[in-house]
């Protein structure tokens, strides 16, 4: 065993000997075999050991254990004491969830601390078959039969290639010691019930039945990278950004093999789960256009023939523009406040606008349009609700929420980015123009 770890962490550059890492131990079997692994192969490290409090003298008795066991090795030993019932009362978790949440939070702070190269686990074959069943049992997708990574961040599972009994095996046969933590043989949590009755059961079908799981996991999870690989070509292809926002065409994705799965990994990096794909492609293939899906970041928008993704609208604390400023910046847009003669050619663009400067009374206000408000759109006689306006231009509903007015004396005078409005034009007899510049925000 010591032969296959050593070439292991060679073959995949786990480790540089020449720098020190962190060893989470419990003092069980698992970590202990690997602190002697570590040893053998000449990696330096330092060891943590969390007591959660939570098996009164036994939780004492194993910091003990641990601390004589770095102590007579010259390891230099780390422990928190944690109150691990009062953090789950507090965060309203399991207690599993909280000592989980305790000990990874520690590890990192420890490992920043001490500028340490990793977190070094003991997970093993087992954990990682027992990890899969957890999140079939809870609900998951392709990537939840890919189990813990032998490296993700500052994670490093190097045992992840032997079983329980290989290492159960090589403890004995080189006479290590470990504590024996007397909650693992509990039923009370899943993991122990399907370590203990589970698994064993299933494995009883056949005498490789263990072997063949971890043979259809492996190729599961290479489907899953091929996938993965296919997505990313797909929406390099598909997906559309613009000004913030991200649109997708229904033809793209309607009848398209898989879609529900291709629209869940667009979709999940901004809060949205897979059943909430699911709903949104049957309402894609029923055609319920305008409707909305929201996650706790984004809004998804059904909008005629495409999907349009946003983010939420942030609350907009409306703007003063005093007579002698000479610039605003509306989000991650900046615009220059510029007076000119009347003289001056117009600028058509609807992203800017020239307006009359002796019809406008200062200060200007910009705020977000309401429910209610109605200008008079350039080149019209009658006045219009904005609503009304936005609809004719075929505005997607996402993008609604981030219009904004800009108004004299409570009179919108330009729905900017979009129409100014017909009284506050340039004409004939204009003298002086205020001229508002879209220009990039280098900010």
């Amino acid at each position: 065993m010591v032969d296959t770890f050593i070439r292991h962490i060679r073959n995949k550059s786990i480790f540089d000997p020449s720098k020190i890492y962190l060893l989470a131990s419990s003092g069980g079997m698992d970590s202990m075999c690997l602190g002697n692994l570590l040893t053998k192969a000449e990696i330096p490290f330092e060891i943590a050991h969390v007591n959660f409090q939570l098996r009164a003298k036994e939780s004492d008795e194993d910091e003990e254990f641990l601390r004589k066991w770095a102590n007579s090795s010259g390891i230099t030993f780390h422990v928190h004491h944690a109150d691990t019932y009062a953090f789950a009362s507090h965060r309203n978790i399991s207690t599993q969830m909280a000592a989980r949440e305790i000990r990874y939070d520690w590890f990192e702070k420890l490992r920043a601390e001490r500028n340490l190269a990793g977190i070094i686990l003991a997970h093993h074959e087992d954990d990682q078959i027992e990890t899969i069943f957890l999140n079939l049992l809870r609900g998951t997708g392709i990537e939840g039969i890919y189990g813990m990574a032998e490296r993700r961040g500052w994670l490093i599972r190097p045992l992840l290639i032997f079983g329980r009994y290989e290492i159960k095996d090589y403890v004995l046969k080189n006479q290590l010691e470990w504590r024996e933590d007397s909650s693992n043989e509990k039923t009370d949590y899943k993991r122990n019930k399907l370590r203990h009755i589970g698994l064993p059961a299933l494995y009883a079908n056949s005498e490789d039945a263990r072997s063949n799981l971890l043979n259809s996991f492996a190729r599961l999870k290479d489907t899953g990278k091929a996938f993965n690989a296919l997505f990313e070509n797909w929406a390099a292809q598909k997906i559309k950004v613009s000004e913030g926002m991200q649109t997708l065409p229904l033809t793209d994705i309607g009848r398209t093999a898989g879609a529900a799965s291709l629209l869940y990994f667009w979709l999940r990096p901004y809060g949205f789960n897979s059943d909430q794909a699911q709903d949104i492609l049957e309402s894609c293939q029923t055609g319920e256009s305008g409707k909305l899906f929201e996650s706790t970041s984004h809004l998804l928008n059904l909008d005629r023939d495409q999907l349009i993704l946003a983010p939420l609208p942030v609350d907009f604390n409306s703007i003063l523009i005093s007579e002698s400023d000479i610039d605003f910046i509306l989000t991650e847009e900046k615009y220059e406040i510029i007076k000119l003669e009347g003289k001056e050619a117009i600028d058509k663009t609807r992203q800017n606008a020239m307006l009359d400067l002796e019809r406008l009374s200062f200060p200007l206000e910009i705020r977000t349009w309401q429910e209610g408000d109605r200008f008079i759109p350039l080149g019209m006689k009658n006045t219009k609700k904005i609503s009304d306006f936005l609809i004719d231009l075929k505005v997607p509903v996402v993008k609604k929420h981030t219009v904004k007015v800009l108004l004299s004396e409570g009179q919108v005078a330009w729905v900017i980015g979009y129409r100014i409005a017909d009284w506050a034009k340039s004409t004939a007899a204009t003298r002086k123009l205020l001229y508002l510049k879209k220009t990039i925000n280098n900010a």
